[in-house]
């Protein structure tokens, strides 16, 4: 296969398999949302700077977007708390942060998570696969369309990732969470 047909590939499963959208890599990395949505396509071929802009944005080794290798059973993955790479943090500090390298040969997705302290999407999130919740620190509140549950530090929670979801903070310490998502190959 092309390689750089091949990074398009990987970059747009990079991407998703993240919950990252085009604005958020655009804002992410400093380029243009036309222009990363003809890279995904294979219309564009990024520059090596682009693409090491591209994997700091979405926290991956730039190996990561030109491997076709799988991760063989012996390697891991170990991001030090100092080298957790924010994403989607907007001004009130909510968003998250990946904590785990070669995110696209694994199936378990894990997430330090930030929630705002109000539903500011309307949209609900839902996904393939399943998600499992542990408040670390502060009070959540989690939106299942037709009901709410409230967990408090050290609660944790386990659901259907189809299911409509969405989370916010509650009270006055901001609310870290441990998330793990488990996704399937679509």
């Amino acid at each position: 296969m092309d390689k750089s047909l091949y990074m398009s590939i990987r970059l747009k499963l990079l991407r998703k398999k993240l919950g990252v959208t085009l604005e958020t890599l655009a804002e992410q990395s400093g380029m243009t949302k036309s222009y990363l949505s003809k890279v995904e396509r294979g219309l564009n071929t990024p520059s090596i700077a682009a693409a090491l802009k591209l994997a700091r944005a979405l926290n991956v080794k730039v190996e990561e977007l030109f491997s076709e290798d799988n991760v063989s059973l012996d390697s891991y993955s170990l991001v030090r708390s100092h080298e957790r790479q924010p994403l989607g943090v907007s001004d009130n500090n909510s968003g998250y942060a990946v904590l785990a390298h070669q995110v696209s040969e694994r199936s378990l997705l894990p997430f330090i998570i930030y929630p705002p302290a109000e539903f500011t999407d309307k949209t609900f999130k839902e996904h393939l696969g399943e998600e499992f919740l542990f408040v670390h620190e502060g009070r959540v509140e989690v939106d299942f369309m037709n009901e709410r549950v409230l967990l408090d530090r050290g609660d944790a929670l386990h659901f259907n990732a189809q299911k409509p979801h969405r989370i916010r903070s509650v009270g006055e310490v901001q609310a870290q969470l441990l998330v793990v998502v488990h996704s399937t190959e679509e």
